[in-house]
């Protein structure tokens, strides 16, 4: 069986975690190939919500394994904090969490490099969530890293020492006032590896190539999003991992051959958490409305998301680079009670109407030119069928599938599992 892939967009925070939840049952496994405990994916049902930030989005259904894949980085304290979540709501984690020994963990230490260096940067900052991501990644690279099954080997807390007394004489580099007690630290990180050895760890690839050969259905789950991938983002305001379709395949160990459907997640709008460009960003009332009325703060950070139209240029380019098949379309109900809606469907670069996204998109090389769409004034939030959809609302579905040439096949219209309106089958 092929493994279908679902992937953000957009700068993340498009809605990725509901939809993992809508689809599961039809899935065997949902795997999580990259990023770690930055992401955070807001799941509703039953009147409670739900945030996940390492932990697949599967992980609520009975008879579903969730994979955690050699392509992630997991914060051991982290992940504790989920698992005691999970247990409080009587979720039998145990039987159904299974973690990549290639993971690579995320140390004390590499959380205050992250502080460190995000301090020394002044005004330059690229927004870094400090969970101690990049500098894990670049241990990883750097070929410094400690995996999930290292702890499973004897000498594992002397590579342990050795890599967090480097990380501090690196941390005092930096000549920034950082406070902290790594003793402390330490002690929280040592218990919950303890509890981390209680869960099952796989040498993940074999076990999705074995799934794939007994007819086992997969859904990939990325983080983030396109527009922060590694090398296709918007560098160096991006994260530390490939967030698009390829990352998939080195994050799980499937082949690319492999890939079925991609499932490509976008907001009816844009938003952007941190630092970086972002072409259509609002600092009006529209802005401030959608803001409000989409209830845009990060599900990690707790920062205020950045708000603006929908920018295709954009979006065409990252369906490009994942070779999207299907198209979902979060948060329409947002936009209700807009007479006009814009939508970016070319930039003006440096003197000359453009239609692919450039290299440089800040504000002083890129303006917006903008198409307007009509609007609609009804409530969606309490629709359940594609029928029930206004003329207006479908009129702008429309118009994007044209311009993107993909179809969407399902929009949503409230954060609840049960308002996913499936408009089309392909």
């Amino acid at each position: 069986m092929a493994v279908d892939l679902l992937l953000g967009l957009q700068w993340g925070d498009e809605g990725k975690g509901k939809i993992v939840d809508v689809f599961t049952s039809k899935y065997d496994i949902i795997a999580r190939f990259q990023g770690g405990p930055n992401a955070g994916h807001t799941l509703v049902f039953n009147g409670r919500k739900h945030v996940l930030h390492t932990i697949p989005s599967g992980i609520f259904h009975d008879n579903t394994v969730n994979l955690v894949g050699n392509g992630v980085v997991i914060d051991p304290v982290i992940f504790k904090k989920e698992l005691d979540k999970l247990e409080e709501q009587n979720v039998d984690y145990k039987t159904s969490l299974y973690i990549s020994r290639k993971a690579h963990i995320i140390l004390p230490t590499h959380r205050l490099l992250d502080a460190a260096s995000e301090a020394s940067k002044g005004k330059a900052k690229i927004g870094s969530t400090l969970k101690g991501i990049g500098p894990t990644y670049m241990d990883k690279t750097g070929r410094n890293g400690i995996r999930v099954g290292d702890i499973e080997l004897a000498d594992w807390k002397e590579k342990y020492r050795a890599l967090a007394d480097k990380h501090e004489a690196m941390i005092d580099f930096y000549n920034v006032d950082i406070q902290y007690d790594l003793k402390e630290l330490e002690a929280d990180f040592f218990n919950a590896i303890e509890t981390l050895k209680t869960l099952k760890f796989i040498d993940s690839e074999e076990y999705v190539h074995q799934a794939q050969q007994s007819g086992k259905t997969i859904l990939a789950e990325g983080a983030q999003g396109s527009l922060l991938d590694i090398d296709f983002g918007t560098y160096p305001f991006v994260t530390s991992s490939n967030t698009t379709a390829a990352g998939a395949c080195t994050g799980l160990g499937v082949a690319p051959n492999q890939i079925g459907d991609v499932f490509g997640i976008f907001k009816a709008y844009t938003t952007r958490v941190g630092s970086g460009p972002f072409p259509t960003e609002l600092f009006d009332e529209d802005g401030e409305t959608m803001g409000r009325v989409g209830h845009e703060f990060g599900a990690t950070t707790g920062r205020p998301r950045r708000c603006g139209w929908l920018d295709l240029v954009a979006l065409r380019y990252a369906c490009q680079v994942n070779g999207v098949t299907q198209l979902i379309m979060m948060k329409g109900d947002v936009l209700s009670g807009f007479k006009t809606l814009k939508v970016c469907t070319a930039y003006k670069y440096k003197g000359e109407t453009i239609t692919h996204l450039p290299y440089n998109i800040e504000e002083e090389n890129v303006t917006p030119i903008y198409t307007e769409v009509k609007g609609w004034s009804e409530d969606l939030t309490g629709m359940t069928e594609a029928s029930q959809l206004p003329e207006t609302f479908n009129d702008y579905v429309t118009f994007l599938e044209k311009e993107l040439n993909i179809p969407i096949t399902i929009v949503s219209v409230g954060p609840d599992r049960k308002q996913t309106i499936v408009r089309k089958t392909v």
